[in-house]
């Protein structure tokens, strides 16, 4: 059965900053699966760039307009092709955020968040997808306490947590703990 892999950019990037990454964690499923790099809504102040909502100062009065487009966006993706219980959402820093926010109120088959962080506002429901939280140990951008506020919010069972040696980036060495995490949740969808 086919699946869906959703890739959602960090602040100040564009909707092909993580498609390689997206295509080789396609390449590793043992079934066909497509890739869909979402762009976000807004202009960042240096575009080409883009932001899911402002940030620096944070906007957070911005973030439930765009979790509930980005939900809306989701829907429309899913009434074509795999549906939403055979979708994977990755989400890096900024769309680690909006990821979680987004992702743990639907019936995905995974959530993963890289360098992410959680909303101020964020209410998790009580039965969320599995999520798949990483940060780097020495992230200046996002501090890795972010990976402890997303943990104490989440269902343990439900959560897996990798703190690896390193800053604001996925480096080569989580793209196993990643295929690994999602081969586990689409066997399970």
């Amino acid at each position: 059965m086919n699946s869906r892999l959703v890739l959602l950019h960090g602040w100040g990037a564009t909707a092909e900053d993580l498609e390689p990454l997206g295509r080789s964690l396609a390449a590793s499923m043992d079934h066909d699966m497509e890739v869909v790099s979402l762009e976000a809504p807004h202009l960042h102040h240096q575009p080409p760039c883009r932001q899911w909502y402002g940030l620096f100062p944070a906007d957070w009065n911005a973030v439930p307009a765009a979790v509930e487009a980005l939900q809306k966006r989701l829907t429309t993706i899913t009434c074509q092709g795999a549906p939403m219980e055979r979708t994977v959402l990755l989400g890096f820093s900024q769309g680690g955020a909006m990821a979680l926010h987004s992702g743990c109120s639907l019936p995905l088959a995974g959530v993963i968040s890289c360098s992410g962080y959680p909303h101020p506002d964020w209410q998790v429901a009580e039965r969320h997808p599995p999520v798949l939280a990483m940060h780097g140990q020495q992230d200046t951008i996002v501090p890795p306490t972010a990976l402890e506020a997303i943990t104490r919010r989440l269902q343990s069972d439900r959560c897996q947590t990798i703190s690896f040696n390193n800053g604001h980036t996925i480096p080569d060495e989580m793209v196993q703990p990643i295929q690994a995490f999602m081969k586990r949740a689409l066997e399970k969808s």
